[in-house]
């Protein structure tokens, strides 16, 4: 589950800008993140009406909104700063599933021509072009999810490679996701260490036996999914001298360790966590990365 408090500092594809913008000035924009040299990848989320028969067309139109401000900032970003900008499908609140092998190959094909390596003459985020589509499934229903990765992935080429990853919750298996994570299909998991049972709380051994099931899913990396604060989720907020000690040399064991995933933004600007932890979570894997969820707008 993603924290809800942070509606006013989101966007809606369909709607207006909100009048409170105080945590978006709070935490600076998309190229701030990018600037501060902390993160490997954002996450841009969610895009989250989508399937069951609905009409795709006038959900991200760009002449009923200003997400196109987002453009310069997300080629920013991957041009000057490295940094992976991904589109998120989900999460905790919006009107998504899919009906049918062939929808699923319908929204595929809308993102790739809309966010991806395609051409559209409505492309909400303008000229950018978003390095990968992770998956947030969390509602709806659990049909057709496997369908989704395989119509996406039918549009790699060799010179342009479509990267997947998926969001699921850490109990295993993931309700909605599982059968799409077992295709094989995706590069990288970000499991939500949080706001689920499975959450570290100071249960080493039983920590590093939920992490040891995740790892062992075909994937190329799996990302620890960490509150940057305890307002940031209802529960799993792990104090950084606790994570750096206890935390850490658990998930380093593996091969698949990739870093840390930090939800969100602005809790993380309110309160360093990224600036504690950061030598730690990239230290003796040269492949590590400090990952974090960065919300510009939300598609409600």
């Amino acid at each position: 589950m993603k924290d809800k408090k942070d509606k006013e500092w989101n966007r809606s594809w369909n709607g207006k800008p909100p009048r409170a913008k105080t945590k978006r000035y709070a935490c600076g924009g998309l190229r701030e993140a990018c600037a501060t040299d902390n993160y490997k990848y954002v996450l841009v989320a969610f895009v989250n009406q989508f399937g069951g028969n609905q009409d795709l067309a006038g959900h991200c139109d760009p002449n009923t909104n200003d997400s196109t401000f987002l453009s310069n900032d997300i080629i920013l970003c991957q041009r000057d700063y490295n940094v992976k900008v991904m589109l998120s499908l989900g999460g905790a609140i919006g009107k998504y599933r899919l009906v049918s092998k062939e929808e699923a190959r319908e929204v595929a094909h809308y993102i790739w021509n809309n966010f991806l390596g395609g051409s559209s003459s409505n492309r909400p985020l303008g000229n950018a072009v978003l390095d990968e589509v992770d998956f947030d499934i969390e509602g709806g229903s659990r049909d057709h999810w496997d369908d989704l990765p395989r119509c996406l992935k039918a549009y790699s080429t060799p010179e342009r490679k479509v990267y997947l990853s998926a969001t699921p919750q850490c109990p295993m298996p993931d309700y909605f996701l599982q059968p799409a994570i077992d295709t094989g299909l995706f590069d990288y998991l970000w499991v939500q260490f949080y706001n689920n049972y499975c959450r570290y709380s100071g249960n080493v051994a039983t920590f590093e036996q939920i992490w040891n099931r995740w790892t062992s899913m075909n994937v190329s990396k799996v990302f620890l999914g960490d509150p940057a604060s305890h307002q940031a989720a209802g529960g799993g907020f792990v104090r950084p001298a606790e994570l750096i000690t206890q935390v850490l040399p658990i998930v380093k064991r593996s091969e698949k360790y990739g870093g840390i995933m930090l939800l969100n933004r602005y809790h993380n600007v309110l309160y360093g966590y990224s600036s504690e932890v950061k030598n730690y979570v990239c230290s003796d894997r040269l492949s590590s990365s400090l990952s974090m969820l960065v919300r510009p707008f939300m598609v409600v």
